[in-house]
């Protein structure tokens, strides 16, 4: 049987579990072996796939943003979440960013946040809700839309910050009705995408889970890339070895 890639889903060590349930299923259900990270557990040197996962707010001096008093912040997890990045981004390995995780991704990469999108936009209408009840647009030509392979969908919705500038080699691949940015994606990996909405929990919705077996199946092929340039430095080593 062939090995399941080593997926790391990254949560807080006391918040969080039931998003990170949900992250666990969807990874193993689509082939991946899912290996939680918070800032309690070390984590291995090689991971084949990164998910950065849903959770309370970034720290709004990441991004050059206004405090917000009444907000939790998890500061250990945004260091861990960070080193995740500074790691695996370098090694070309995938890495899908869900809610809090796809703006990490805009913020590590030097992007800002809107701290607060009902005060920023007045009369917006509140929708936190689980189920997709929300409309976003995807734009023809981004790998998103050749992921989920639709140019509209429904998403859920569990957020009140959002994407505002974007970070070096990353663009705005898909907005709500609203105007509010729901993807972003980089131009510059194989796979570095970040979704607003937490597509885990959208489990019967098929565009939702081509995300995920995407990014499980872009990590299989990382997997297998290494292993190969791995057998052929050992390969040129018996070579010289044996001169």
């Amino acid at each position: 049987m062939p090995q399941r890639p080593l997926i790391g889903i990254s949560t807080s060590d006391h918040k969080s579990l039931i998003a990170w349930a949900f992250d666990w299923l969807a990874v193993w259900r689509h082939g991946g072996r899912p290996l939680r990270l918070s800032p309690s557990r070390p984590w291995p040197d090689r991971l084949d796939g990164l998910i950065i996962g849903g959770g309370d707010d970034l720290q709004a001096h990441l991004y050059g943003g206004e405090v917000q008093l009444d907000v939790r912040v998890d500061p250990q997890r945004d260091e861990l979440e960070l080193a995740l990045l500074r790691q695996q981004i370098p090694r070309g390995t995938p890495v899908l960013g869900i809610c809090r995780g796809a703006q990490l991704i805009n913020v590590y990469l030097g992007g800002t946040l809107d701290s607060d999108i009902y005060q920023s936009n007045a009369g917006l209408k509140r929708r936190r809700t689980v189920l997709p009840r929300k409309t976003v647009d995807i734009s023809p030509g981004s790998q998103l839309h050749e992921i989920l392979r639709v140019s509209w969908c429904r998403i859920n919705s569990l957020h009140h910050q959002a994407v505002q500038a974007t970070g070096d080699g990353i663009r705005i691949v898909a907005r709500d009705r609203d105007g509010l940015v729901q993807a972003i994606e980089s131009q510059q990996h194989d796979f570095l995408i970040g979704v607003q909405w937490h597509p885990e929990f959208l489990i019967f919705n098929r565009p939702q889970q081509r995300l995920i077996r995407s990014m499980i199946a872009t990590a299989k092929r990382h997997a297998e890339q290494r292993a190969s340039a791995m057998n052929d430095n050992v390969h040129r080593t018996d070579i010289r070895g044996g001169r």
